[in-house]
């Protein structure tokens, strides 16, 4: 049975955008805005300075990998100070060519690989908040392997890429979700997979969420009071018990009935709830529309996204 973190990957369904080669030398600095989709950057010589907004600064050294989830806005620059060039991710062209920040001649100071890719999840948003702000990992060269073999697919123009770089952002996402240090990390999932006593509980709610869990059930799963576990959960996690459940719950609903064509009392059944009366009240209550609607509005949405590919 997968973990619950390769489970909300899964869910997520990174798929790959952009990715690019970075430079710098002499004096420089670049301000990015937000950009709300998840970014990454692997520093294969040098070093620079990352400023993320509502995070301490990091010094970033050759071998060094940082991955945004949800990329705030923020700043990164050479070693000594310089006004910074404001960049608008969202309208900035994709590069031919690596991008070069100070100096335009000579060797680098630095040098970097990153980019960002997008969650084709609608839940993208509520299931990022369980992440860390931001995952800086130091000592770890399988991240920067993967960060190449992104880059250097992404480049071409062969059969399968588009799947080939699916899956090597997925495996990107793992890798650095399980190398993060969670003692370091803010309140979320993170945090409840490494703490003896939380990842047992959330194990059952992903393992088993057909069942008819309680808080008091997944206490003893945890093998705390039904208030030591309540407490403790919400505190590394950020979240109750039962409202991260319904998350749960609902992530999994949507992705059954877009995809999977079963009548809504087997999606009601393999969620756990007991009819599908009970559970469209829910799902209504939850997403702010009935499971049918749902449904039309994910395949009109389909046709549109499928209709641009084909006319792209």
């Amino acid at each position: 049975m997968p973990d619950p973190l390769t489970q909300v990957i899964r869910i997520l369904r990174p798929r790959a955008v952009v990715s690019k080669g970075i430079s710098g030398a002499g004096r420089w600095a670049v301000r990015y805005g937000a950009f709300g989709e998840p970014g990454f950057c692997a520093v294969t010589e040098g070093r620079c300075r990352l400023a993320v907004e509502g995070e301490a600064e990091v010094l970033l050294e050759a071998g060094d990998f940082v991955l945004l989830p949800a990329t705030p806005a923020f700043t990164m620059s050479g070693l000594d100070p310089a006004p910074a060039v404001r960049i608008d991710p969202r309208s900035a062209p994709p590069p031919d060519r690596e991008v070069r920040y100070g100096r335009q001649d000579g060797p680098p100071d630095m040098r970097q690989f990153g980019g960002w890719f997008a969650f084709a999840s609608p839940d993208a948003g509520l299931l990022v908040a369980l992440l860390p702000r931001m995952i800086h990992i130091r000592g770890v060269p399988r991240l920067s392997q993967l960060v190449h073999l992104l880059g250097a697919e992404a480049a071409r123009e062969e059969i399968g890429r588009d799947l080939i770089l699916e899956r090597l952002v997925e495996i990107l996402l793992i890798e650095a979700l399980r190398a993060a240090p969670a003692g370091q990390a803010q309140p979320g999932l993170l945090r409840g997979l490494a703490d003896p006593r939380i990842a047992p509980a959330l194990r059952c709610m992903h393992d088993q969420i057909q069942r008819s869990w309680t808080v008091a059930a997944l206490a003893r799963e945890a093998g705390l009071s039904r208030s030591a576990f309540f407490d403790r959960f919400t505190r590394l996690v950020g979240v109750r018990p039962m409202e991260y459940l319904l998350s749960w719950r609902m992530a999994v609903a949507k992705t059954m009935l877009r995809g999977s064509g079963l009548p809504l009392d087997e999606v009601a059944s393999r969620i756990g709830y007991g009819s599908a009366s009970t559970f469209s009240t829910a799902f209504s209550r939850h997403v702010g529309l009935p499971p049918g609607r749902f449904v039309k509005l994910s395949e009109r949405q389909g046709d549109t996204a499928q209709a641009a590919r084909v006319w792209s």
